[in-house]
């Protein structure tokens, strides 16, 4: 057999194969993937907006938005999510549709006195693909001087906030990487600021090299100084890392997207940030609307990164 039949047959048989592969590794035989763009990660921060009687009676609540908001996250095709603002049934919801993800850090310890319904009580649980990681270890603490008092509140925070973590550990590689998910408060700059510095104390009690993620709504702009203590702990922001250094446009929109005239002002409060032995490789915000319906009053941010 002469050498332009042997490659023709071999790249028809490889070409047979593709139907048969996943999505991301169909994607990828097509493109020629390399070895380094097979060991991606994508992180999505994801603010859902909190189910509100409210937002019902104005046609943007959870139940004409559930569909939207979860399709256009599985659109992303997601590795890791970071959740912010979900109440029970929202966490049901979401468990439903990615069940083939696994979502930690929604069920205890609870975080109020009320087991149903809103009270100024939203949590931050973090969601992976089951197929891909393995759960070494998980937790929660509260962003206050009591962190391991559930709902405990400092600094004049108008909420009770708190951090869900998990370390992972890649079934294929073996490499683990640890993510920390949070929702600092809306009101009080110094609850800002010192709630961000205990996540970055309790963080660097792990090995200078582990790969750590750390995805939230930080309610304040890039050049705030929320972000001193978690720049100055080592920790990078990757969407800074992918195109530089500067105001990235807003992500809080209050369901108008692009036509949202104090977005501007406001600039981007959703973030991504990474620490040790992990490589920022593209970055994005999620502006994606179906049929002219936003999934939230967020933008979602996405960020690929490789260990």
């Amino acid at each position: 057999m002469n050498n332009t039949r042997r490659k023709f047959i071999q790249g028809v048989s490889a070409a047979a194969l593709l139907p048969l592969l996943p999505a991301k590794a169909w994607a990828a035989a097509a493109a020629g993937a390399t070895d380094t763009q097979a060991t991606i990660h994508r992180i999505l921060t994801c603010n859902i907006r909190v189910a509100l009687d409210e937002d019902e009676a104005k046609g943007v609540g959870w139940s004409a938005r559930k569909d939207i908001c979860l399709k256009i996250i599985k659109q992303q095709q997601p590795d890791i999510v970071g959740f912010q603002e979900v109440l029970k049934p929202q966490a049901e919801d979401i468990r439903k549709y990615f069940d083939k993800y696994a979502l930690f850090g929604f069920d205890g310890p609870e975080m109020d006195a009320n087991p149903t319904g809103y009270h100024g009580i939203a949590k931050n649980p973090i969601m992976y693909a089951r197929h891909r990681y393995e759960l070494l270890a998980g937790g929660t603490y509260w962003l206050s001087e009591t962190p391991l008092v559930a709902g405990s509140k400092s600094w004049d925070t108008a909420r009770a906030r708190h951090a869900n973590w998990v370390r992972l550990r890649e079934h294929k590689t073996g490499k683990e990487l640890r993510i920390i998910n949070l929702h600092l408060d809306h009101i009080s700059g110094e609850a800002k600021i010192q709630q961000a510095k205990m996540v970055v104390q309790e963080s660097s009690q792990y090995q200078l090299g582990l790969p750590q993620l750390l995805t939230g709504d930080f309610n304040t702009r890039f050049d705030s100084r929320v972000f001193e203590s978690v720049r100055t702990g080592g920790w990078k922001d990757t969407y800074e890392a992918v195109h530089g250094e500067g105001e990235a446009g807003y992500t809080g929109h209050e369901f108008e997207g692009e036509k949202y005239e104090k977005g501007p002002s406001k600039g981007r409060i959703d973030y991504i940030w990474a620490h040790g032995a992990i490589q920022p490789k593209a970055s994005k915000i999620i502006k994606d609307a179906i049929h002219g319906k936003y999934p939230s009053d967020h933008y979602f941010v996405s960020a690929d990164v490789e260990i």
